[in-house]
């Protein structure tokens, strides 16, 4: 286990704030313990960190602009399908009419759901019920992992109402589903389901959920990409299902039966017969009705808002429900994503920002091309395609120039037309699936973004090959024209290095620089690649944090993205010779955590990052400059013997 967590006793002090507490000890409450003790988490979130009080301000101005389109304060401008966003805003915040039409709007899918008599009326049914409701199974089209340029068909199991398998094997799992169940009944009441009833279709679904969580992944078994590429022939894969009439739902909602399908939960397509099929109807059945209730319930009045909250509560500790007008702006930016980002990005993201930005991006890459080049562990084989990768990544900063197609088929049905929020939101759900169906036979679009610009936050794709840095995330903490190259080397200079590291993290380094799943290493580099992602795993795993320990392997690809991304910071502010504190100060800012406790719970056991505290001492522990800039010695709190400091990128 890492010295860290032996040292300092546990997790308190980690996540407690000690004023005059040294960086040479814990630099990450050496520079943040007075802005824990000061910072506020607003009632209605469940944490407060550097990421979250950007989003606030990003939340803010466009929450305030959308009241002024609404209002007609403001002219909406000439961005494509942004008066459609402003459109779903005013229906979302109608709640004069969304409280007078209460469970109306649901009324005849639920009764659909409740109508279902058994499974061959399930089978006959599932291709309808799939533009609307949750099986036990989902389609999907993404890149083919293994050829790029081609769209492929995707199978995977369903989600468990808990948030991941693991969190069944907790002291809460119990009360967590008792609230669910209590919550879904009454839900299920206030749109007209009988009480017997009602409590019949929650006990079902819970029985339902048990058997799913014994056999769907878990978080740390989806973090593995390549597992996920398991082809399967058609005949093949239809012999799996049992009772239940797949090549009829193919043909229904494909249009066909492809050749082959990508099985990304393996384990799921085995079990599939003996989870679903008449014997199970029942529990089905009322596993639908349950997740069908609990998900529109928020399109509906205040008061299913407010009825479907408790279990969102205790999940995350979040001590009041979202106000109305926030959850009109939050709806529209979700189903306008990437048309409010493109406006975010327009109105706030300034040209000489994005000009900087893009040469500390270009000085970053050198400074990692160069460090590639003089790896002490690679090949010259490897070192060559590995710099090759790097050399063919694509760049998104900001927002698109071009808002993808899909945004064009989502048509507002005004109130004065008959359209309520949730036949709104029915609707686009149906154009959205037949829009991805549609990519099968066409050719990977690269120019798609995975972000939009309001987003704080980045990523690198790896059947793209490509970094997305969104506008919203290049601002203070992480970026600013104001602040010293240190610093923001610090903050964005480490953002960015640790993007072009995910594309030799665990799951990146199998692929390739056109983005196909395939092996172009020696298979000695390999190994000794595998030896070091041991030690990054065993670098973190076990470490207490909170009321969580921390699962090694699940958050491996984010630690490795992260030591890569803060050494190539560090080299490219030593190149400039800048203050190397500064550097690492702000790196330990931008990792600024307070978080309710059952948010804390919830988050670790999906996330594939490690809590944002130890992010910033963990990896800086195995930085010698840290050791150098501050004067740590072997007495410190933050020392770590040299032989444990895990180096890769």
């Amino acid at each position: 286990m890492n010295k860290f967590a032996a040292v300092r006793g546990g997790s308190g002090d980690i996540i407690e704030p000690k004023i005059g507490t040294r960086p040479q000890d814990n630099l990450y409450l050496a520079v943040n313990s007075e802005w824990i003790s000061k910072t506020e988490i607003p009632e209605d979130r469940s944490r407060m960190a550097s990421f979250d009080g950007i989003d606030l301000s990003v939340e803010k101005h466009l929450m305030k602009d959308f009241a002024d389109f609404a209002a007609g304060k403001k002219e909406i401008p000439d961005i494509p399908n942004l008066k459609e966003a402003v459109k779903l805003y005013q229906l979302a915040l109608d709640f004069d009419k969304r409280n007078r039409e209460g469970a109306e709007p649901i009324k005849s899918d639920l009764a659909l759901l409740d109508g279902l008599k058994d499974f061959s009326d399930f089978n006959l049914n599932a291709p309808d019920l799939t533009t609307f409701a949750s099986l036990p199974f989902g389609f999907n089209v993404e890149p083919d992992l293994k050829n790029a340029k081609a769209n492929v068909l995707n199978f995977a199991g369903p989600g468990t109402f808990l948030p991941d398998t693991t969190t069944y094997q907790t002291a809460d799992a119990a009360s967590l589903l008792a609230i669910l169940q209590k919550q879904s009944v009454k839900l299920l009441e206030m749109a007209g389901i009988s009480t017997s009833k009602a409590e019949q279709y929650a006990e079902d679904a819970i029985k339902f959920d048990a058997k799913l969580a014994k056999v769907v992944k878990s978080s740390e078994e989806w973090a593995d990409y390549p597992a996920c590429y398991n082809p399967v022939k058609l005949a093949d894969f239809e012999t799996k299902f049992g009772d239940f009439k797949i090549s009829y739902f193919l043909k229904e909602v494909i249009g066909e039966e492809p050749d082959r399908i990508i099985v990304q939960e393996p384990r799921y397509l085995d079990h599939f017969a003996e989870l679903v099929n008449e014997a199970n109807f029942s529990e089905i059945k009322g596993w639908m009705i349950v997740n069908f209730i609990n998900d529109v319930a928020s399109t509906l009045s205040q008061e299913f808002r407010e009825a479907s909250f408790p279990f969102s509560q205790a999940l995350s500790g979040q001590p009041k429900l979202t106000s109305g007008e926030k959850q009109a702006y939050h709806i529209a930016n979700d189903s306008f994503s990437e048309v409010v980002g493109v406006y975010y990005g327009k109105t706030y993201f300034g040209a000489e920002a994005k000009k900087d930005v893009e040469d500390m991006i270009n000085k970053m890459l050198t400074v990692y091309k160069e460090r590639l080049r003089n790896n002490d562990w690679l090949s010259e084989a490897t070192r060559k395609q590995a710099i090759v990768k790097v050399e063919a990544l694509k760049l998104k900063i900001g927002y698109p120039n071009e808002i993808e197609a899909i945004y064009d088929r989502l048509k507002v049905v005004p109130a004065n037309q008959g359209g309520s929020l949730y036949s709104n939101e029915r609707a686009f759900g149906v154009e959205e699936q037949k829009y991805n169906i549609e990519q099968l036979h066409k050719e990977v679009d690269r120019s798609i973004w995975a972000m939009p610009g309001n987003l704080v936050n980045a990523c690198y794709d790896p059947t793209r090959n490509d970094l997305t840095f969104p506008a919203a995330i290049l601002q203070s903490p992480f970026y600013d024209l104001k602040h010293d190259r240190a610093t923001n080397f610090g903050g964005i200079g480490t953002v960015i290095a640790h993007e072009v590291s995910h594309a030799f993290d665990n799951n990146g380094a199998q692929f390739d620089e056109i983005g196909n799943l395939k092996n172009w290493w020696t298979d000695e580099d390999y190994a000794e690649f595998k030896k070091r992602t041991q030690a990054e795993i065993d670098l973190f795993d076990g470490i207490q944090y909170g009321p969580v320990t921390l699962n090694g392997k699940q958050i491996v690809s984010e630690n490795i993205a992260d030591q890569g991304g803060l050494t190539a910071a560090v080299e490219a502010a030593k190149n400039e010779n800048d203050d190397l504190k500064k550097l690492f100060e702000n790196f330990a800012r931008i990792w600024a955590n307070k978080q309710m406790t059952e948010s804390i719970k919830s988050q670790t056991a999906v996330d594939v990052h490690a809590p944002g505290p130890l992010r910033a001492n963990v990896q800086s522990q195995c930085q010698d400059a840290f050791y150098e800039a501050f004067d740590v010695k072997p007495e410190d709190g933050m020392w770590l013997d040299p032989d444990k400091r895990v180096k890769i990128w």
